[in-house]
């Protein structure tokens, strides 16, 4: 019985052997190693990893947050301090004032005094003395700004007079100022007290 090696069928025309069409089915598919290597190389650390930016700008934000905050509790501060110091500035300025006014009176204070401790020796100057210091009392208005008003035959200012009454003159001009019942002290811009007067009728 002889042996012969069996000969390979015959390949139609056309077909494709099962060698062929796994090597084609191997290039349409990347290798085990190469799926691995480019998902360790597309991925990185997302926005929440620490470090990442969205850390960074928000400690820059708290970082100016902060800093607004404290520059508004100086300006706070120093409004408060600048408050109080005017308040403690004008207090001083009041007092003063007060002081040079009364210290302006005590002269006045002191005649009246000296005019008392003499009506018992000689009653008759007691007129002369109140005389004087009434002179040397409206001296002291006029030298802190407030001179003496009380003019007669002047035509009526309502910055300057205030009308406690109305009388009938013929020989005076309507809404003339014919007689002072109260004297002013000060100018309308600076004004202790107008002048009571009676004026002119008018016709």
């Amino acid at each position: 019985m002889s042996t012969q090696p069996q000969q390979p069928e015959p390949v139609p025309e056309g077909a494709v052997t099962e060698q062929e069409q796994g090597q084609e089915q191997g290039q349409g598919l990347p290798a085990p190693g190469a799926v691995e290597a480019r998902g360790a190389v597309g991925e990185g650390p997302g926005p929440d990893a620490a470090g990442g930016p969205a850390v960074a700008a928000s400690d820059e934000q708290a970082a100016a947050l902060a800093e607004l905050e404290d520059r508004w509790r100086r300006a706070v501060a120093d409004v408060e301090n600048l408050r109080k110091r005017h308040a403690r500035e004008v207090e001083r300025e009041r007092a003063a004032e007060r002081a040079r006014t009364a210290a302006a009176l005590l002269p006045v204070i002191d005649n009246l005094e000296l005019a008392l401790s003499h009506a018992e020796a000689d009653p008759g100057s007691i007129v002369e003395g109140v005389k004087a210091i009434r002179e040397q009392a409206v001296n002291t208005l006029a030298q802190l700004g407030y001179e003496r008003q009380g003019e007669t035959g002047v035509p009526f200012d309502p910055a300057r007079h205030e009308v406690v009454g109305v009388v009938e003159d013929p020989e005076a001009e309507p809404g003339t100022v014919v007689q002072v019942l109260r004297p002013g002290y000060g100018d309308p811009g600076n004004q202790l007290r107008p002048v009571a007067v009676a004026v002119a009728r008018r016709e």
